[in-house]
């Protein structure tokens, strides 16, 4: 099994490298500074350890969860890393079987690890956008990611919903990373939902790119002109801007 767990805590820590000045608006995550990202991580740690400790089986908001914040205030990289040190300890210490509430499709305790990384992914990525650094994520990471992406996407019913009013059902958008392994074609079925195959195939609007950049541009991070793009723009810019997490 992948060693998330070290994801988490590496992750945990560039993020937590990259909090000093808190009020540095984060453009990707419009209306956000870094106070309010960071923030945002550090609760969903906390919601992932409430859940697995008291082995949940029905949907809790995160903001139900208590931050150990007071009212108004907002989390540092102290708050940050805290957080994180105890979820990687709830994490090495619940069973992967247990039958735990996600908003996945997976409903148990090994559904938790590989999504708190990419929450980290992401978010660090929005940090470093936000101070002008170009974000590296390993190419074996970011295929994961898209992986990761797919998988959970058709039980996200707050992105099927938007997918459903597109109007473009039987819609194939093919990614082709070209610089690592990895070709996908996400197809558009009824009311939203998708299905996704690995693999070459011929698709009504196709992506070439780094892994990273096709990652970045599944979560609307990176634009699709940063990357070359076949076929039906139009299709991809309705179908990214739908699926937005």
């Amino acid at each position: 099994m992948k060693d998330y767990e070290s994801e988490i805590e590496t992750e945990a820590a560039r993020l937590a490298e990259l909090s000093g000045d808190l009020s540095v608006p984060v453009p990707t995550c419009p209306g956000w500074t870094l106070a309010e990202l960071v923030t945002h991580v550090g609760q969903t740690h906390r919601w992932a350890v409430h859940v697995l400790r008291n082995r949940v089986q029905e949907r809790v908001w995160s903001r139900q969860v208590p931050s150990g914040l007071a009212e108004g205030q907002s989390g540092d990289a102290r708050w940050l890393l805290a957080g994180a040190a105890e979820l990687l300890r709830t994490l090495r210490e619940t069973d992967p079987e247990l039958a735990v509430w996600t908003w996945g499709p997976d409903k148990r305790a090994s559904w938790w690890p590989r999504r708190m990384v990419f929450e980290l992914v992401i978010h660090r990525a929005d940090a470093e956008l936000a101070l002008g650094v170009d974000p590296v994520i390993p190419a074996a990471t970011a295929v994961d990611g898209i992986e990761e992406f797919l998988h959970n996407l058709p039980s996200a019913a707050w992105v099927t919903r938007s997918l459903g009013e597109l109007g473009v059902e039987g819609a194939t958008i093919h990614l082709h990373a070209n610089d690592a392994e990895g070709e996908w074609t996400i197809t558009q079925g009824p009311a939203g939902t998708i299905a996704w195959a690995r693999g070459h195939a011929k698709g009504d609007t196709a992506v070439q790119g780094p892994v990273r950049d096709l990652l970045l541009m599944l979560y609307g991070r990176r634009s699709p002109e940063a990357l070359t793009v076949y076929g039906d723009h139009s299709l991809l810019e309705r179908w990214l801007t739908a699926a937005a997490f």
